[in-house]
């Protein structure tokens, strides 16, 4: 049970912006001592250093008292949008919402998260995608309206269409021959967040049985979340502790998990596997999809 003066201790440090000494202060009592209290503000802590997947995991441990609590919605909503997560951002702001009628931050974040996926027409957007390509692809049902093309995944994934020499350069510094199908819808669309992002694993009893992706990257360097970008797959495999089996193709909404190309056994040259590595389950390795395309034919729309 917390005390009146801690309660007043840490509402004193919070005004003075002193966030590391309430991580400090509440990490110091026992977590089995620590109340909804304590962890709402061990994770409002957390949030305004900017530690939001810590934030998350702390705000997750009280989730079930946090139901019908808007704050606890609230925040939760922040962290994920810092995270870019808008997805789950909006999902926690519309309960807030719900919850809580006419808050005006949780309002603002709304208008915000609006702005960063409102779909604006192609000729909006300053990549030249292929046209032939892309009326080829159109004829074919499981591609017509592919792609989410929100000023957030112009921003962040998706660039022009790759040429040869990028394409062979990408592979080289890979190590990987890329699959001939996704090179193909690179050619028309190189990169970028699809409508469909749920891959139901085989075999799953329940919806929970499946891997959320929340973009794909595209082939170049030019983007930070590209293949060969900052935040690409060399990056998410040497920080993130990945097993060395393939390329990083898709990001997951969570940080604990990617979608990735699998070349154990096909070889370096092959026709890889797609597979979902969970980091937090000792970097499992679960089989989605023989090819590349039929993961991305595989792919269903979130059911809300």
């Amino acid at each position: 049970m917390m005390s009146d003066d801690l309660l007043a201790k840490l509402d004193a440090l919070h005004e003075e912006d002193e966030y590391e000494e309430i991580v400090d202060t509440i990490m110091e009592i026992p977590a089995e001592d620590r109340d909804y209290v304590l962890i709402s503000h061990l994770g409002r802590a957390l949030s305004n250093l900017e530690r939001y997947e810590e934030a998350i995991e702390q705000f997750l441990i009280i989730a079930a008292e946090g139901e019908d609590d808007p704050l606890w919605h609230y925040r939760m909503g922040l962290a994920y949008y810092y995270l870019e997560q808008y997805d789950n951002a909006q999902r926690e702001f519309n309960i807030a919402d719900t919850l809580e009628p006419g808050d005006e931050d949780t309002l603002e974040f709304l208008e915000w998260i609006r702005n960063k996926t409102v779909q604006k027409p192609i000729e909006d957007f300053p990549v030249e995608l292929n046209p032939e390509l892309i009326t080829k692809f159109a004829t074919d049902s499981d591609f017509a309206n592919f792609w989410e093309d929100s000023e957030y995944a112009f921003e962040k994934y998706v660039m022009a269409p790759p040429t040869d020499d990028l394409i062979d350069s990408v592979q080289q510094e890979l190590v990987f021959v890329l699959p001939a199908f996704y090179i193909q819808m690179m050619k028309v669309h190189n990169g970028g967040i699809p409508h469909n992002r749920i891959f139901p694993i085989v075999g799953a009893t329940s919806e929970a049985d499946a891997v959320t992706i929340s973009a794909i990257l595209g082939i170049g360097r030019e983007k930070r979340n590209s293949l060969c970008g900052d935040l690409g797959s060399r990056h998410v495999i040497e920080n993130g502790g990945y097993p060395e089996i393939g390329v990083v193709i898709c990001e997951c909404p969570s940080e604990s998990g990617v979608v990735m190309l699998d070349y154990r056994s096909s070889g370096n040259d092959g026709e890889p596997e797609v597979v979902h590595v969970g980091k937090e389950n000792h970097y499992k390795i679960t089989m989605l999809a023989p090819n590349f395309e039929m993961f991305v034919r595989g792919l269903e729309k979130e059911v809300v």
